[in-house]
C-alpha cells in the first residue's frame, strides 16, 4: 500500500520517535514496570503538554482536529518502546465514546480532562464468562429515580489501577446475550461500592478486577441512548483494535530489527549466525510478515468511517493477519535469540510477551476469522 503522511504528521512522528528513544530505553522501561506505580505520571503530563492527548479530537471538542490516522502514528511509535501509559484506554476508547455519543456537557467535561491530562480512564467491558462477545453482559444497571444502580463484575480492566474514571458497559434490560438493552456509563472510580483488585499483566501493564456493589450512577453518567449502545460499543472497539494493531506493528518492527542485529553479533562455529542461510530465510519471512501487517493496519484504519459491515470486515481481517504475524515474528525472534531470549536480560522477551498478549485482546485470530466469514456471507 502506498500511503504518505502529511508534513505535519511526519513532524509529529519524528518527534515521537525521539520522545520514545529518550524516555523509553530498555533499562528505563524495565525499572518503570517493576516500580510500585507501574507507570510515569510525569510522562503523561508531558504527552498532554505536547498536545498528543488531544490529537484525535475535533477542534469543536477541544482537540487539535486529527483522527484515527493520528492515533495510528502515536501507537506505532509507542509500540516500538512498549509504552505502558494508558493512551488507548483514555484517548482512543473513552475518548471514542464521548466523541461519538457524548452530550455537549459530557464532551466539554470529559474530553477536556483527557486533553489536559488531568483524567485517566479505564474501559470495563469484559466479563469472566463473556469471552469476546460484546453483547454477553451480566452486569446490570437498574433505574432508581434519578440514578442507576450498578451491580456486577468486570474482568482484566487494563489501566484501571491508574484510572480516575471508569467507562462501564451494563445491561439495563433484556437477557444476558441480547443485543438490545445494553448501555454505557461513565463514573468516578472512587464512587461508593466500586471495589478493585489490582495486579500486573504478563506484558508489563497493570489491570484490575472490578466489582460493582450497588453503585449509584447519576443519570447524566449515561453515554448515548439507554439500551441501544451495542453499535456504539462495536464502533469504539473497532477503533481500539485499529490502534492496537498499529502498536503491534511498532513492536514487530523492533523485534525484527533486534533479531537481525543479534544475528550479526552472535557467533557459532566461528561465524555470525546471520550468515546461515536458514536463519536468513526466517528473517526475510519476519520482514514480509511485518510489511503485510503494516498495510493491513493502514487499510483497517482508513475504513473506520466506512459502513459498519465494511468497517468490521476490514478490522477483523487486520486482526487475523496481525495475530498470525505477531505469533510468527515473536516466536522466530525468540528462537533465533536462543535461551537468552527467554530471560529478562534481553528486551526481546518483553516484545514477545506483548505480541503474544495482543492476539488475545478484543478477539483472537479464531474469533475474528469467524466474524469475517459471517460478515462476508451476508
Amino acid at each position: 500500500m502506498d500511503f504518505n503522511f502529511t508534513e505535519e504528521q511526519t513532524m509529529v512522528r519524528d518527534s515521537l520517535t525521539r520522545l520514545v528513544r529518550e524516555n523509553y530505553d530498555w533499562e528505563t522501561r524495565r525499572s518503570v514496570v517493576a516500580s510500585d506505580s507501574g507507570w510515569r505520571p510525569e510522562l503523561w503530563e508531558q504527552l498532554a503538554e505536547l498536545g498528543l492527548l488531544g490529537m484525535p479530537f475535533s477542534e469543536a471538542d477541544g482537540g487539535f482536529g486529527g483522527g484515527a490516522i493520528d492515533s495510528l502514528i502515536v501507537m506505532e511509535e509507542f509500540g516500538r518502546g512498549l509504552v505502558v501509559e494508558p493512551y488507548v484506554s483514555t484517548v482512543v476508547c473513552a475518548g471514542g465514546f464521548f466523541k461519538h455519543a457524548g452530550t455537549p456537557e459530557q464532551k466539554e467535561d470529559h474530553i477536556g480532562g483527557i486533553v489536559d491530562g488531568s483524567r485517566i480512564y479505564a474501559c470495563a467491558y469484559a466479563e469472566p464468562r463473556g469471552r469476546y462477545d460484546l453483547a454477553d453482559i451480566e452486569t446490570t444497571a437498574k433505574k432508581d429515580g434519578g440514578h442507576y444502580m450498578l451491580n456486577g463484575h468486570k474482568a482484566v480492566v487494563i489501566a484501571a489501577p491508574w484510572a480516575t474514571h471508569l467507562i462501564v458497559t451494563a445491561r439495563t434490560s433484556g437477557e444476558r446475550r441480547d443485543s438490545d438493552g445494553i448501555s454505557v456509563f461513565v463514573l468516578d472510580k472512587n464512587t461508593d461500592g466500586v471495589v478493585t483488585r489490582d495486579y500486573p499483566t504478563v506484558d508489563g501493564r497493570r489491570a484490575s478486577e472490578i466489582y460493582f456493589e450497588n453503585v449509584r450512577v447519576p443519570a447524566n453518567g449515561l453515554i448515548g441512548e439507554e439500551g441501544k449502545a451495542l453499535p456504539l460499543i462495536e464502533r469504539v472497539t473497532d477503533e481500539v483494535i485499529a490502534a492496537q494493531c498499529a502498536e503491534a506493528c511498532g513492536a514487530m518492527k523492533c523485534a525484527y530489527e533486534m533479531t537481525v542485529e543479534y544475528s550479526r553479533q552472535r557467533k557459532q562455529f566461528g561465524s555470525p549466525i546471520g550468515k546461515f542461510q536458514v536463519l536468513q530465510h526466517r528473517m526475510v519471512d519476519m520482514f514480509i510478515e511485518y510489511e503485510q501487517s503494516v498495510s493491513m493496519t493502514y487499510l483497517a484504519t482508513l475504513k473506520l468511517d466506512a459502513e459498519p459491515d465494511e468497517r468490521k470486515r476490514a478490522i477483523s481481517a487486520a486482526k487475523v493477519r496481525l495475530g498470525q504475524a505477531a505469533q510468527r515474528i515473536g516466536q522466530d525472534a525468540i528462537q533465533i535469540h536462543g535461551g537468552m531470549g527467554m530471560t529478562d536480560e534481553l528486551a526481546i522477551g518483553s516484545y514477545f510477551k506483548r505480541l503474544t498478549v495482543f492476539d488475545s485482546e478484543l478477539g483472537n485470530v479464531d474469533h475474528h476469522m469467524k466474524r469475517h466469514v459471517a460478515l462476508s456471507a451476508t
